[in-house]
């Protein structure tokens, strides 16, 4: 079971809401969000693209348009190199959109997930040279890249650096040597020195931001008019679509650039993306961050799973309507087949863990050598969902074994593997994910330290659940709902607000779905005002609690309309549901106790 807690963050909300004529349990939940001063307030209410840093606040930035500039005055050939996953995709497109709107010769290259692994490397570096390229140019990769760009060098090539990964550091008595790779330029928020006012922003801002200042600087306008131009706002849509694909947290310019790109999505000015929305069969005017999250980003990740990730970049360069219809579909069913691999491979897993010791570990590490290990990272994440523990997943690859972690907050996974550093050929990535390659004899070493080195206590493991406000279901309404609409969009960092209500009884409830795994009731509050409830969640999980608590009995009268035996106390939110043209307020469960 999850340990409730209910958030305590004080402020005036009656004065807050006032001042922006609110509600003050909107107030409340604001201030729950670390929204404090009023200039803040206001972004998060009100804030527009217009609101987004500039460019030029990023180190490196001006280095990087004055070398770029020179390097397409001379036509000298620029290589792009990218990642093969969302960020990296949506990073290479921007890049080689911009690049090419600036009349560069420019071309791409997306490391193969198997063959050449996460980032630069050599085999990349060497095949830019021998094409031609005089310069390298990185997106969601590179800032791990020093003796990679050390061999660049002495080619003779010019490299530039986009990333926004963790800087790689070595520690001596306590004090941090960041290890920055010897390039022409970097950027990278995450640089000690760099001045940009908000890190945590995903690789393909990094390289929308490049993008909107080398174009104002080659066109003698301000990065604001290349931001609202037809260029600049369908780039807008894909610094979006990355920042969720990524799972970057909501907060800040990263809740603007989200909030945008989602309305641009409506109407999107990508042959490629529409393509992919019908495809998927996405209503384009209700498109959500989970939409992306979950229908319309898999789908990308899927051709750099099984496949190369040059398809989904083939996706967005598509002008042709029927042949990005093509590509959409392949991408679509290429999905399908992933989900069913991933779905053994969580099994398989589950299996491991639950016949042996490894339940016990802090840390867990499983070993799935025959797993495709492009599905590593999505197992390592429904294993960190399921035990609440940091979860990796290694697979047997062509050469080692390769891995992704997935982590808890108590427990920052890049710090930690810096710590056993030794064991690996290859690692990066940030607090909560993390990639790595070994040799397969160091599977068993790497376990045994990452656990050694754990300082995580029980309470760690326990789910928490932040309750913005114990508020009684009467004070939900139509027009609460949307109220609520001002704080999307939803995600990372800014969560569905939650509320909670003791002493709600249930009535009577049936089963809906083709696989009868969701759970519709009528409830009543205190007072016996009814309403309607939902609940998405692990239906089986709740039965057995319910059997163990009321008895089999109570829940038999619960289904056959008959209920009353069962009380519970209930973390909700309040949402529409809307049926056949009828609009009705219905309480979406999402804890109970």
């Amino acid at each position: 079971m999850s340990k409730w807690m209910v958030a305590a963050k004080k402020a005036d909300f009656y004065a807050i809401a006032q001042q922006y004529h609110i509600s003050p349990v909107l107030a409340r939940i604001i201030r729950n969000r670390d929204v404090i001063d009023n200039a803040d307030i206001d972004k998060f209410l009100s804030g527009t693209r217009k609101d987004l840093y500039a460019p030029d606040l990023l180190k490196d930035m001006d280095k990087s348009v004055a070398i770029l500039m020179d390097k397409i005055a001379q036509k000298k050939h620029i290589r792009i190199i990218g990642d093969y996953d969302i960020d990296g995709v949506c990073s290479t497109y921007i890049l080689f959109k911009g690049l090419r709107h600036c009349g560069a010769v420019v071309d791409t290259a997306i490391p193969h997930r198997m063959k050449d692994g996460y980032g630069l490397n050599e085999h990349l570096i060497q095949e830019a040279y021998e094409a031609g390229a005089d310069t390298v140019l990185t997106c969601d990769n590179g800032i791990a890249a020093f003796e990679q760009v050390e061999y660049a060098n002495k080619l003779g090539m010019t490299v530039v650096i986009t990333d926004h990964h963790e800087v790689p550091y070595e520690e001596a008595d306590g004090v941090r040597n960041y290890r920055i790779p010897p390039a022409a330029a970097v950027i990278d928020p995450k640089q000690q020195d760099c001045p940009y006012p908000f890190p945590e922003i995903c690789g393909a801002v990094v390289a929308y931001k490049l993008v909107l200042a080398l174009v104002a600087q080659m066109q003698g306008v301000n990065w604001q008019q290349v931001m609202e131009s037809e260029m600049g706002l369908e780039l807008l849509e894909f610094a979006a679509f990355a920042t969720i694909g990524d799972v970057m947290e909501l907060r800040d310019e990263n809740r603007i650039i989200v909030k945008e790109g989602l309305e641009l999505m409506k109407h999107t000015r990508n042959t490629g993306l529409e393509a992919l929305i019908r495809a998927t069969g996405t209503d384009p005017e209700h498109i959500k961050p989970y939409t992306i999250g979950f229908v319309l980003g898999p789908c990308l990740n899927a051709t750099g799973r099984l496949d190369t990730a040059d398809h989904a970049l083939a996706l967005f360069e598509a002008e042709d309507t029927a042949e990005a219809a093509r590509i959409a579909g392949n991408l679509k069913d290429m999905n399908d087949s992933r989900k069913e691999l991933t779905l053994a491979g969580v099994e398989e897993a589950i299996a491991q863990i639950e016949g042996s010791n490894l339940a016990k570990d802090d840390v867990l590490v499983v070993y799935l050598p025959d797993v495709h290990e492009s599905l590593a990272g999505i197992i390592a994440g429904r294993i960190r969902e399921k035990y609440n523990k940091p979860a990796f997943v290694l697979t047997r690859a062509e050469e080692g074994v390769k891995g992704s972690g997935r982590s808890i907050d108590a427990f920052y996974m890049y710090d930690e593997m810096t710590k056993c550093k030794q064991l690996f050929t290859k690692y990066g990535g940030h607090k909560l994910a993390a990639g790595v390659s070994m040799p397969e004899e160091n599977v068993d070493e790497f376990r045994r330290q990452i656990n050694g080195n754990s300082h995580l206590t029980k309470d760690d493991f326990e789910e928490k659940v932040l309750i913005d406000v114990p508020m009684p279901m009467s004070y939900a309404s139509l027009e609460f709902v949307e109220e609520l609409e001002k704080l999307e969009p939803f995600g990372n960092g800014n969560p569905k607000p939650l509320f909670a209500q003791k002493q709600v009884t249930f009535i009577k409830g049936r089963l809906l779905g083709q696989n009868q795994n969701v759970g519709k009731y009528t409830v009543a509050d205190e007072d016996g005002k009814l309403y309607e409830m939902i609940y998405f969640g692990d239906i089986q999980a709740f039965h057995e609690y319910l059997d163990q608590k009321f008895g089999i009995e109570a829940v038999d009268r619960l289904y056959n309309g008959r209920g009353r035996d069962i009380v519970l106390s209930v973390v909700y939110y309040p949402d529409i549901n809307e049926y056949r043209g009828n609009v009705s307020l219905q309480m979406v469960m999402k804890y109970y106790s």
